[in-house]
């Protein structure tokens, strides 16, 4: 049976990229968007896309913060994970209405945490945005930042992070990835989906895009005189297509998660409560330094044990 995804925000422009690659790759998926900044169009485009897998798809025009109306699709479906694109996403229109989004947004994702977790589906990947770094004070940013916003929009993201973490820290049923990224562009290679923001694009590419159709007679560069190259500003870009499928590998990931079950007992007879070594002298007079951390060590064993559950023998020699 191929996993049922819900994708809120599914018609939009990273959605419909990421419903047309859940749906090549095996899933169902079932798309909830109020369409309030997206088109219907996209989906049927989606559809002929992905030609067979067509039938795997489903689209209810939904707003996440109606509840009845979201109670319904739950109640239609069971759900193995819930992939979360839907929201308001213009950092100007934030300013000028933070009510607006703190509304749609905040209020939106609660609803859905809430009826995800009445239903029983606790696995969720969440697109948040790399808006919540604030300003950093260095470049690349990494997930060990201290995190800010300066914007409504952007605290928005950072509200539902910290929900997020909150809901973990509460039941550790709940799997949930954040995906921070700043700049998708691009399109589907067949041209058939792309980026349509309506009204004045808030991004630069969609501006680029319709000064090159005509659409608009010019481009304009906000700033010249930061301290860079040629003057104008420094951003990262990432294929929407290739954001798409990071989207999927996150939801693997959430599949792949086991569960070990842990017994907290007394302690065993002669045990040291901290013991490590240096490893100082090894470097200086072996000239040899250890190359793994922690995440290699669990990976490579888990590799190991997952190939070969019984080590070198089988279920009858291990008995």
């Amino acid at each position: 049976m191929a996993k049922n995804i819900l994708v809120t925000g599914g018609a939009g422009y990273i959605g419909s990229h990421t419903v047309l690659q859940l749906l090549l790759g095996g899933y169902s998926a079932v798309v909830v968007d109020n369409l309030d900044n997206s088109n219907a169009v996209a989906l049927e485009r989606v559809k002929e896309i992905a030609g067979k897998h067509s039938k795997n798809l489903s689209f209810h025009q939904v707003d996440l913060r109606d509840r009845p109306a979201l109670e319904k699709v739950f109640s239609k479906t069971k759900f193995d994970a819930v992939i979360h694109f839907a929201g308001l996403k213009a950092v100007g229109e934030s300013v000028e209405k933070p009510l607006l989004y703190f509304d749609n947004n905040l209020i939106g994702t609660i609803t859905l945490l809430e009826v995800m977790a009445a239903h029983g589906c606790k696995k969720l990947v969440f697109s948040s945005s790399a808006t919540v770094y604030g300003w950093p004070k260095e470049v690349p940013c990494t997930e060990q930042f201290p995190l800010s916003a300066a914007n409504p929009y952007g605290r928005t993201k950072l509200f539902i992070e910290e929900i997020c973490r909150d809901i973990y820290r509460s039941d550790s049923e709940w799997k949930i990835i954040l995906l921070r990224y700043f700049n998708p562009v691009g399109a589907h290679p067949s041209g058939q989906i792309g980026e349509d923001p309506r009204g004045i694009p808030n991004n630069l590419m969609p501006y680029v895009q319709q000064v090159a159709v005509g659409r608009r007679p010019h481009l304009t560069v906000f700033g010249s005189d930061y301290s860079t190259k040629d003057g104008t500003g420094v951003r990262d870009y990432i294929h929407v297509v290739d954001l798409a499928d990071g989207h999927i590998a996150a939801l693997q990931k959430l599949s792949d998660a086991k569960k070990i079950p842990l017994v907290m007992a007394g302690r065993r007879p002669g045990d040291a409560g901290i013991v490590y070594a240096s490893t100082e002298k090894a470097e200086r007079e072996l000239n040899w330094k250890a190359k793994y951390g922690i995440d290699e060590m669990c990976r490579d064993q888990w590799n190991w044990a997952s190939k070969n559950p019984y080590g070198y023998g089988s279920p009858e020699t291990t008995k």
